[in-house]
């Protein structure tokens, strides 16, 4: 997959690195990501992930977050 690609956040694996583009998301959801510093251009590393996929833990600007899955499939990114 080329970096220049988006993709959702919630198909990052452990390990992997992204850099955020945008957020399908309104109101207080979106404003408490942002608050968190998911804005584009922050880089994010996927932690862990749970057995069943969801949560998984993310790494945004020293701080490790957790997010549903259905949170993460609407913060889409670039791979690095």
């Amino acid at each position: 997959m080329s970096s220049s690609a988006t993709l959702p956040l919630s198909k990052l694996r452990e390990g992997q690195k992204g850099q955020v583009s945008d957020l399908l998301l309104s109101g207080e959801m979106r404003r408490r990501l942002q608050d968190l510093g998911l804005i584009p251009g922050t880089c994010v590393s996927c932690l862990y992930q749970s057995a069943f996929g969801d949560p998984c833990a993310y790494s945004v600007r020293g701080a490790a977050i957790a997010l549903r899955q259905t949170d993460s499939q609407k913060i889409l990114i670039k791979l690095c």
